[in-house]
């Protein structure tokens, strides 16, 4: 008998209309049925998902072969039974829910016996919404590393294993998680490989979100979600030791499984729910939180998972509220670092607060005016930044506008770049400037650009200014010719300045009017 190429592997729970696409997907894959095994388990369904396994299973004999079994509450037995008919080199896992392009399984067989893998990732995307991680799919790699790559955060069971590669190992789905059970398996698959490759110039596999959003993760309740988090990080921690590989790993689920719990929705669960996931989180950080792994997060992370281990709800829910209503707290800069002046600070750890990367957008989001207007041939311009610190300035500059225009988002600058013609440096918090008209006359250019720059944490920032009201044009006299000065905001909201000669006859005109500056 000849052995198939690829058992296919399809736990099947209530997925119509969905597993109608799926099946047809994979009857369908350019490899051929001929090297094809189809195993599908069908976990109780009760939605009309076993006629339609029947139906398939009719028209594929000798391909399809069809499974039943009670409700087990999750995809693990079912996916454990069918690994025990499995005859195939290799196994491939498919949720019932989603589907393969053409030549997803050919490409994928074709590289594993090239390449000599035991695992192999084909590009996976997501369809109807759903969001997928890209950064393991940035190049085709013929060898990756589980502790140097993005590959701890691709833990779902949709990848091509070499069969002998779990029997070998005994490698098998833990029943007692009805949800994150493909991550335990495919981590022991990832350290027992002797190579794992990516495939990433053809998009393999295309994960659906269902209309009704019941996919069996996203209905699971927040304590069940909790209890899979804390059940991945158990069998991560008895997979591996101690020391940087493990922090690698866990990096993911505290920074994922754990943090997800404390975004928006912690508000809308119980106070019961909201214990006990402070209490679990409190447990797991005393027990794993290593420095090494503290120092890979991120400062919104560490902060949501230090105020959950202290017990501090309050705290917590009041942040989330108002990370909501989009309130930016200040960023005090100290010496080479920023730090977000959010609520504890100065009581909670430093790096909940640190801020790094390009800070750009939220100092952009930071600038108010307060005040703007005309005396005379001079335009005051008032109002805040929302920085504090003895060491945090901010300066201004007018350029033609044709020349460099100031961005949407601000932009990033080197620290010597665009010094020249600055304003003299305010304290940030509160700023005040003054724009006299003939000096940008005597750059002879129509419109210009209003920018402030502010150096945080080792870069300089180029801002642009919002403008919600202008105010009245001035008219002003230069080189013996009259103007007109008008601030204004341009296509995205930012002030700018523009200067419009006038004919001499308007000038003598508004001059005998009274209108002169």
């Amino acid at each position: 008998m000849t052995v198939p190429d690829v058992s296919v592997i399809i736990a099947v729970y209530n997925t119509m209309p969905h597993l109608r696409e799926c099946l047809d997907s994979v009857m369908g894959q350019s490899i051929g049925a001929s090297r094809l095994e189809v195993i599908a388990v069908d976990d109780g369904s009760t939605d009309g998902s076993a006629q339609e396994l029947d139906d398939f299973a009719a028209r594929y004999p000798g391909t399809v072969k069809v499974l039943r079994q009670a409700n087990s509450g999750g995809p693990a037995a079912p996916s454990n039974r069918a690994l025990e008919q499995a005859t195939g080199r290799y196994v491939y896992f498919v949720g019932a829910d989603d589907f393969l392009a053409e030549q997803a399984l050919e490409r994928l067989v074709r590289a594993a016996d090239a390449y000599d893998s035991d695992v192999v990732l084909g590009r996976m995307v997501g369809a109807n919404g759903r969001q997928i991680p890209q950064k393991v799919y940035a190049e085709t790699r013929m060898d990756i590393g589980l502790f140097d790559s993005p590959l701890p955060y691709s833990l779902s069971n949709t990848k091509l294993f070499r069969r002998s590669l779990i029997e070998d190992h005994g490698l098998r789905f833990p029943e007692d998680m009805p949800i994150f059970s493909d991550q335990p398996f495919t981590l022991a698959a990832f350290l027992h490989a002797r190579r794992v490759s990516v495939l990433a110039d053809y998009v393999f596999y295309y994960a659906v979100s269902r209309d009704n959003g019941d996919n069996i993760t996203s209905r699971a309740s927040p304590l069940s979600q909790l209890r899979g988090g804390e059940q991945v990080i158990e069998h991560v921690v008895r997979l591996l030791p101690p020391g940087a590989e493990r922090d690698f790993v866990l990096k993911r689920h505290f920074g994922y499984e754990l943090a997800k719990l404390l975004r928006a929705e912690f508000l809308t669960f119980t106070e019961d729910e909201q214990k006990k996931i402070c209490e679990s989180i409190a447990h797991l950080c005393t027990l794993y939180l290593t420095p090494g792994l503290r120092a890979q997060l991120t400062s919104p992370q560490r902060y949501r998972l230090t105020l959950a281990a202290r017990g501090d709800r309050e705290t917590l829910c009041r942040s989330l509220r108002e990370e909501a209503d989009g309130v930016q707290p200040p960023i005090l800069v100290r010496g080479q670092s920023a730090y977000s002046q959010g609520d504890g600070f100065g009581d909670l750890p430093d790096d909940c607060f640190e801020l790094t990367g390009n800070l750009a957008g939220r100092l952009a989001a930071g600038v108010e005016i307060s005040s703007i207007g005309w005396q005379r041939a001079r335009l005051h311009l008032a109002g805040q930044l929302c920085l504090t610190g003895a060491e945090a300035k901010v300066t201004m500059d007018v350029v033609p506008a044709g020349t460099a225009r100031a961005l949407r988002q601000g932009r990033r600058l080197k620290a010597d770049d665009g010094a020249a013609g600055r304003a003299p440096g305010q304290v940030a918090g509160d700023f005040r400037f003054d724009v006299e008209a003939r000096s940008l006359l005597r750059k002879r250019a129509p419109r210009y650009s209003v920018r402030l720059y502010t150096d945080v944490a080792g870069s300089t920032y180029e801002l642009p200014v919002p403008l919600s009201q202008a105010p009245e044009p001035v008219r002003t006299w230069y080189r013996g010719r009259p103007y007109r000065i008008r601030a204004r905001a341009n296509e995205h909201g930012h002030l700018t300045i523009v200067a419009v000669p006038l004919p001499l006859w308007q000038a003598v005109r508004d001059l005998f009017r009274g209108k002169r500056s």
